[in-house]
């Protein structure tokens, strides 16, 4: 038996994200992994990280976390720097952030797996974590 949702945005609020085609984010560079077949972990943490809340246009705070295992390429930390700044002036989801880095990370340097955390500040007695991962497909190193 199927539950039937209620419906979306029951309080009538204004929400409005950025498309995705309007956030002009900086493009994440990369460089060669000299060993490949020789799996490392890279850790990172990023502890401004700034969206703007959909509801509220109020700023939205987080600490970024990335680990990832290289496959041929690595990310570039400098380029890495400046697309989680370009996130500042975007109107977005927690749960949709953490996705679309996820999406422009396996993107950009193609790794053997990667794991993504958002940790946010507290916003209205809340605090939100949100994770997402990816591991490409067995056999497919190339």
């Amino acid at each position: 038996m199927a539950t039937e949702l209620s419906p979306p945005n029951q309080q009538g609020l204004d929400i409005h994200s950025t498309p995705r085609e309007e956030m002009n984010l900086f493009p994440l560079d990369t460089f060669a992994y000299e060993f490949p077949g020789r799996e490392i972990k890279i850790k990172f943490e990023m502890p401004e990280f700034t969206c703007i809340c959909p509801f509220s246009d109020f700023p939205d705070f987080a600490t970024i976390r990335i680990e990832y295992v290289p496959n041929e390429r690595c990310v570039e930390l400098k380029s890495l720097k400046l697309y989680i700044n370009s996130w500042r002036d975007v109107k977005v989801f927690h749960e949709h952030v953490i996705n679309m880095i996820l999406e422009d990370f396996v993107k950009a340097c193609d790794p053997l797996s990667v794991e993504i955390e958002g940790d946010f500040n507290v916003r209205g007695n809340i605090k939100t974590t949100v994770s997402a991962s990816y591991r490409r497909p067995e056999g497919s190193r190339q």
